[in-house]
This record gives structure tokens, C-alpha cells and sequence, in this order.
């Protein structure tokens, strides 16, 4: 019985971080979708975070290594349905096509801090006028205009593939909008994207490789760097995704997920043996994202005078948040059981706004939500966002992980054998 409701399930849905498509094909009347809506509850009243030091550079900056929180004009982000943030504020299944940018941890834009924790809200502080935060949630599958999204440039479903039409919606998008100086204004994007490509890989293993991740990556890098004045861009290491097969409960939503979650692509991330049959050769399975994602980064090559990628690495051993008692804290997932609740994305954008604040090499990483990461001020001694890349810093450099160094053991063995 549960082998068929699974195969069911598989045919009639694979969710990943897609969100539900099936949705988009629903009979269900678009109103009686927003009538199980309902607006970020305000139950809980975050304490004030406040530093010291929260003003701007007494002159606009004109080096990259030199921006304060409070320089920054315009905030952005691209991505999947992590930062759409599918069914974040929803308790049941009819909340998976609701996409509650509003409270999306990189770029949500509802109420305030105390309201809810955003990396756009906690610019904010620093800088109340600034532009780009998402106002409101929109309907996957349904046409959205910028007055819904701000400047929210993910789109549920995407690969790295479509990263660069992203890129290009969020260039035409600044170079017009009003109130924006494109030359002049300091710009921050956030880019969280390489799950879906995991997801897929079994589908289509050229196509979602390691080595075509990189081009795409590589392709929208350049795209801003060419194009856009004064810019930094985040690019947030992704989730090791063997360990959301762990989230289960008892229900529909959960029984869809987990057609994805058990196929034999998933299953290879993180063990130890990772090039199966069905995985393909170490540098070009998506086990491979996160080192080739380091080495593309590590050098100065997308470092100049006004423009900077930052890795930021603090999720990359991040692991599901448990209960004393050892279970999994569902409260912390939707109810496919894979996307994050809104206390979920409170603690990516504490994480991310924090790492931006740390030097290369000296980055945090998170290793559970369980314990909620404490938000961190801008050091005295350097209020600016740390830009400098490994190349050209005196840090020590990181560290590969296991998995990692198994798979380029296992090349090498090859490469002589």
C-alpha cells in the first residue's frame, strides 16, 4: 500500500524545491486559495537589535572594501523556492503555492524587525529608505508585477540554468526603476540556487551536472560584474540535502516530497561512496557543487574596485533542528516537509547576515537551528561588509570536507589505476 501511494505520489508530483507545478494546473478558484491565507501572524515581538555604530560613511564609498551596512541602497535576491519562501507561513498543503516573499529570509520586506527577522529587514535598520524588500506574497504559476515582488528575482522551480535570466530581470529591472541610481547606489544581491539542479540530476545528468552548474554560475557572475556599478553579491552555499530525508510526518505533503528525497541522486549526497552507478564521475556529480563552488570563488577573479562575490559558507553543514528528545522539530518545515517555516528563515538570514560580517576563514558555520544563531554587530575596528576574497586575504584558507576529499581520492585512484 505505501509502495503505491508513493509511486502515485512520484507520478503525480515531485516537489524538491520546485514547489507544487500540479497547482498551476488546478481547478481550484484562485480565491478560495487566498481564503486559507493569512496575513504573518505578529505573536512574537523580537527583542530591538541595535549596535553601536549604524550610521552611514560620512561620503558614498567608492571601494567595494569599504561599504557599512548602512551604505547599501538596494537589496535583491535570486534563487528558487528557498527564497520565493513556498508555503513558509502556511500550516497545511493548500499553502504550498503560496509564495510568502514578504517573510523570505534574504529579501522579505514585512513590518519590521521586531515582526519578523529578514536580512532586508535588518538593513533596514541600518538604513530605513532602502529599496527592493518584498512587500507581499504572490501565487506560484500566477503573473506578478515588481510592486508585488520588490526586488524578490526568484522564481520557484529554477535550476542554475535559468540563474542568468533571473540576472537579466533584476539589471532591466534597476536600470529603470525609479528612485534607483544605478551608477551610484551600493547594491546587494543574494543568490541560493544549486538545489533543484541536485533534484534533477537523475533526470538529466549532462544537463544538471557539477561542471554545467559552474558555466551557469560562472555566466550570471560575469553578467553582473560587466554590468552592474557598485555591487555585492552573496552567494549562500546550499543545504546538504541527504538530511531532509530525516523530516517526516504523516501526511499527503509529506508522502509527495518524499518521491524526490529517495531517489538514487539524492541517496549518493553526503555518503561516503558517492559515484554509484547512478551518481557519474566525481567533478561532475552535484556532490561536487560545493568544492567547485569554493575554487570558483576563492581567487579575485570577480574582485575589482566596486564589485565583490562574497561565499558565504555557513550553511554547508547544516543540519535539521531536533527536539530534546532527539526527533526532528517539524515546526521548522511546511508541510511538504522540505521548505522552511517562517522560524526557518529567521535563522538563514541571522546566518547569512552574520557571515557577511566575518572575515575569510573566520566564517561561522551553522551546524544545527536548534540552538538560534545570535545576531552579531559590525566589528569596531571594521564596520564594512568583508569583501576581500581569499586571494588577496591573509586568512587561512578553508577546509575540505569528507565527502569531498573522498571524491577527489577516488578521481586520483582512478587517474592512476
Amino acid at each position: 500500500m505505501i509502495a503505491t501511494v508513493l509511486f502515485s505520489a512520484c507520478i503525480l508530483a515531485c516537489f524538491c524545491v520546485h514547489g507544487n507545478e500540479r497547482w498551476q494546473e488546478s481547478n481550484q478558484p484562485q480565491n478560495e486559495v487566498k481564503e486559507n491565507l493569512k496575513e504573518f501572524p505578529a505573536t512574537t515581538i523580537h527583542p530591538v537589535f541595535h549596535c553601536p555604530d549604524m550610521s552611514p560613511s560620512p561620503t558614498v564609498p567608492t571601494s567595494v572594501e569599504l561599504v557599512k551596512a548602512a551604505d547599501i541602497k538596494v537589496i535583491a535576491a535570486l534563487g528558487d523556492s528557498l527564497t520565493t519562501a513556498i508555503a513558509a507561513n502556511g500550516s497545511t498543503i493548500l499553502s504550498v503555492p503560496v509564495e510568502y516573499r514578504h517573510v523570505s529570509w534574504s529579501i522579505g520586506g514585512y513590518g519590521t524587525y521586531q515582526d519578523v527577522i529578514t536580512l532586508a529587514n535588518i538593513f533596514k535598520l541600518f538604513n530605513p529608505e532602502l529599496l527592493g524588500p518584498a512587500p507581499r506574497w504572490t501565487l506560484h504559476g500566477f503573473p506578478t508585477s515588481i510592486n508585488e515582488t520588490g526586488f524578490n528575482f526568484a522564481v520557484t522551480g529554477h535550476n542554475s540554468l535559468n540563474v542568468s535570466d533571473q540576472t537579466r530581470h533584476m539589471i532591466d529591472t534597476f536600470r529603470s526603476y525609479p528612485g534607483l541610481n544605478y551608477k551610484e547606489d551600493w547594491k546587494l544581491v543574494t543568490v541560493l540556487i544549486g538545489m533543484n539542479d541536485i533534484c534533477d540530476y537523475c533526470k538529466n545528468k549532462t544537463l544538471f551536472s557539477a561542471d554545467n552548474f559552474i558555466y551557469y554560475m560562472t555566466e550570471m557572475l560575469d553578467t553582473m560584474m560587466n554590468e552592474v556599478p557598485r555591487m555585492i553579491v552573496n552567494i549562500v552555499q546550499i543545504l546538504p540535502m541527504e538530511t531532509l530525508r530525516e523530516v517526516q510526518r504523516p501526511s499527503i505533503g509529506c508522502e509527495l516530497q518524499k518521491c524526490v528525497l529517495i531517489q538514487p541522486s539524492i541517496q549518493g549526497v553526503g555518503n561516503s561512496s558517492p559515484q554509484g552507478p547512478d551518481w557519474g564521475p566525481p567533478l561532475l556529480s552535484p556532490s561536487m557543487q560545493p568544492w567547485r563552488l569554493e575554487k570558483l570563488l576563492e581567487s579575485d577573479r570577480f574582485f575589482k574596485e566596486d564589485f565583490a562575490v562574497v561565499l558565504q559558507p555557513y550553511l554547508q553543514n547544516a543540519q535539521p533542528p531536533r527536539l530534546p528528545d532527539g526527533q526532528i522539530d517539524l515546526s521548522f518545515f511546511t508541510a511538504d516537509c522540505f521548505h522552511f517555516r517562517v522560524k526557518g528563515h529567521e535563522e538563514l538570514a541571522k546566518g547569512l547576515w552574520n557571515n557577511m560580517f566575518q572575515p575569510e576563514g573566520q566564517k561561522e558555520l551553522v551546524y544545527t537551528f536548534s540552538n538560534p544563531v545570535k545576531l552579531i554587530c559590525p566589528p569596531k575596528d571594521h564596520p564594512y561588509i568583508y569583501t576581500r576574497p581569499r586571494a588577496v586575504s591573509a586568512g587561512p584558507p578553508l577546509t575540505l570536507h569528507m565527502p569531498m576529499v573522498i571524491s577527489l581520492l577516488l578521481l586520483t585512484m582512478s587517474a592512476i589505476y
